[in-house]
């Protein structure tokens, strides 16, 4: 039963410098381990480009995102924003009253986006801004969102409420917290709640937290790679073959077969991000 599953990394950094010199095979371990697909969020206007060219080797498997990491923003924000949207191509296909996904460049998702005022709060309203500004990119690209959220819940919260009506969806990435707060996420309807290596933490609640505040519908699986590898390579460098970690330790929590989570956790992916997987 384990070797039948199937899953997507939803979240990967695999355009960074930690994948340099094995990336062709990181990305043969992940196939073998059930991958489908592995979807790549930008942090800023390189990264974005590299995710790009990378994709385009790879349309069977990777899938790009473009957007402005909330760490990355700057005074200049503004003009960071233009080159990264111009770099998609996501001028050219806005939202004009019907649904329209992706640009030339076959964008899943504006990402990764959000705030974070973990380690400072230097650049909090430029932050805000180019947050905002990039939901707007969702609600008229129809494309979903991919959202970091650091000790900013509530202003986050705040700022979707404003468009919640409008936005096609998305992921609330790298999802570590309690049921309060998974139920105040769930409130978009159209969202999910990315979960990766931190379930199968010693000390993490998300065993228990997770079946009972969050529908196997509301969840995608993730990886966060290279950061937060999953036990029992906690320490490593993370890759998207570990996210069966994640899978096995998900179902095992939620009381369902692995092949179970797999299929529900894939039909999410489809959804949410309207891809065929």
């Amino acid at each position: 039963m384990k070797d039948m599953v199937s899953f997507v990394d939803t979240h990967c950094h695999l355009d960074g410098e930690e994948f340099d010199q094995d990336r062709a095979e990181v990305m043969q371990r992940a196939r073998e381990a059930g991958c489908k697909a592995i979807f790549l969020p930008a942090i800023d206007l390189p990264s974005s480009q590299r995710i790009l060219a990378l994709s385009q080797q790879y349309p069977d498997f990777l899938y790009p995102m473009i957007g402005l990491h909330p760490e990355e923003v700057r005074a200049d924000w503004r003009e960071q924003l233009a080159e990264i949207r111009r770099c998609g191509g996501t001028e050219v296909r806005r939202y004009e009253g019907t649904e329209v996904r992706g640009c030339e460049n076959r964008l899943v998702a504006i990402g990764e986006v959000g705030l974070d005022f973990y380690w400072s709060r230097e650049f909090e309203k430029e932050q805000l801004e180019a947050f905002e500004e990039q939901v707007r990119w969702s609600v008229e690209t129809r494309l979903p969102l991919m959202i970091h959220c650091r000790k900013a819940q509530n202003e986050m919260v705040h700022i979707l409420k404003r468009y919640a009506s409008e936005l096609p969806g998305g992921v609330f990435h790298c999802f570590t917290g309690n049921e309060k707060e998974a139920a105040e996420l769930l409130q978009f309807d159209r969202f999910v709640l990315g979960v990766g290596g931190v379930l199968t933490f010693k000390k993490s609640h998300l065993p228990e937290v997770l079946p009972q505040a969050v529908p196997l519908d509301r969840i995608v699986l993730e990886t966060d790679a290279p950061y937060m590898a999953p036990v029992p390579h906690r320490g490593q460098r993370n890759e998207p073959a570990y996210v069966k970690d994640v899978l096995l330790r998900m179902a095992e929590a939620y009381g369902v077969s692995p092949q179970e989570l797999s299929e529900q956790t894939n039909r999410n992916v489809t959804r949410v991000f309207d891809v065929k997987l």
